[in-house]
């Protein structure tokens, strides 16, 4: 049986991360409080050295090489974060990396990663086939394969974040843990259960790659056959060995969140608690959007990683203020004669509605001779402003087409 890190491991583990690893802070969250009825903590990760957790676990790791094993330098697959962690390490370390990544994986990521000094080598479309070739490499040269999650040494390190939660919100009642392989979730759950063993421990998975619940239900690892989500951080095929026994014994429960609630989370975050996270960091936020009382209080969120390209935040902000309601899109009928699309365009000016884009179609089936549809995209406030402005023109005597 696979063992797992004992309680004097994770001890070890977090005396050798002091100096290294960031104490990060924890932020009561008022606002996602009120909507779960009692205390919610946000765990900030997202602000440890190379914006995310993984560089705990990967120092413990590469700190335990023996010497020999340092000359033959390390590799590792990641789609950003634990490159950024393993990249980290080693040049505090004065080990060479070399890192697999997955196509199209985060710039930003990349570049960090060939910023600590390690090398970076773009190799298949997911994590595991990096893993593959990373494998193999290891095999090639001798270097010592680190892996992202499955290792007692990685789990410990993890650990440490879980006994900082501990001491910085002595009486929470919930822990809730974006999860991918499972190594963040397994090191939290051995903290937490070791000292507080009512504590909840709920890991949260994007429902586009969720590989826990049906790996549970079978009662060991299996693989998906495809993922899809834009939580590149937590998007892991398969959970290893060591991380699928301790969330099998020590995680209460495993949920899984949508894209929508994925970017409105990350949306809420930067509005409400100035946090720039990415989606796999937003995922335990994501949770509470989505049931935010099915959680007992205190509960603390984990924001896990803070590292997202410029570009996809545009993209996921503008996917979240739509998921939110704050984006209108309308398909209008209006009289085609003149005035009509100013009378129309007065009428969302006066319920507060902002005009981004209009576009006009005059064929179709569905209009008259002397009708015309008018596209309409728009800012509103959230979703009752939109369903006062649809009101509204309804009531004006407009057809609306669904």
């Amino acid at each position: 049986m696979t063992d797992l890190p004992t309680p004097a491991d994770l001890q070890a583990a977090r005396e050798l991360l002091e100096g290294v690893a960031v104490l990060t802070p924890m932020e009561e969250s008022r606002w996602l409080s009120a909507m779960a009825g009692g205390p919610v903590s946000l765990k900030c990760e997202n602000l440890q050295r190379t914006g995310s957790f993984k560089a705990r676990g990967a120092y413990v790791r590469m700190a335990r090489l023996t010497e020999d094993e340092r000359v033959q330098g390390v590799v590792a697959a990641s789609a950003g974060n634990h490159a950024q962690g393993v990249a980290l390490a080693a040049q505090m370390l004065g080990i060479k990396a070399t890192v697999f990544m997955p196509e199209g994986a985060p710039i930003p990521k990349e570049k960090a990663t060939r910023g600590y000094g390690a090398e970076v080598v773009f190799h298949g479309r997911y994590l595991e086939d990096a893993l593959v070739r990373a494998r193999e490499f290891a095999a090639e040269t001798g270097a010592v394969l680190i892996h992202p999650f499955d290792h007692v040494d990685i789990v410990a390190g993890q650990a440490s974040c879980g006994l900082e939660i501990l001491e910085q919100a002595p009486d929470l009642q919930t822990v809730l843990v974006p999860t991918g392989g499972g190594g963040l979730l397994a090191g939290i759950a051995l903290a937490i259960k070791e000292h507080h063993p009512h504590v909840r421990v709920v890991g949260v998975q994007a429902e586009g790659a969720a590989a826990f619940p049906g790996s549970l239900a079978q009662g060991s690892p299996a693989a998906l056959k495809s993922m899809t989500t834009m939580a590149d951080g937590i998007a892991v095929g398969v959970p290893g060995d060591i991380t699928f026994r301790a969330v099998q014994e020590y995680v209460d429960d495993i949920v899984t969140v949508s894209e929508e609630s994925l970017s409105r989370a990350l949306l809420a975050l930067l509005e409400r608690a100035k946090m720039v996270v990415e989606p796999a960091g937003a995922a335990a936020v994501a949770a509470l959007l989505e049931q935010p009382t099915a959680y007992q209080t205190p509960v603390v969120a984990v924001l896990s990683g803070g590292n997202i390209d410029p570009l996809l935040l545009g993209k996921v902000i503008r996917h979240g203020m739509a998921s939110a309601g704050r984006y209108l899109y309308l398909r209008v009928c209006i009289s085609d004669r003149p005035g009509g699309l100013a009378r129309l365009l007065a009428e969302l000016g006066e319920a507060g509605a902002n005009i981004l884009e209009v576009s006009h179609e005059r064929i179709s089936p569905v209009l008259a001779v002397d009708e015309v549809e008018v596209r309409i995209q728009m800012e509103t406030r959230g979703e009752p402003h939109a369903e006062q402005v649809v009101t509204r023109l309804r009531e004006r005597g407009y057809r609306i087409f669904e």
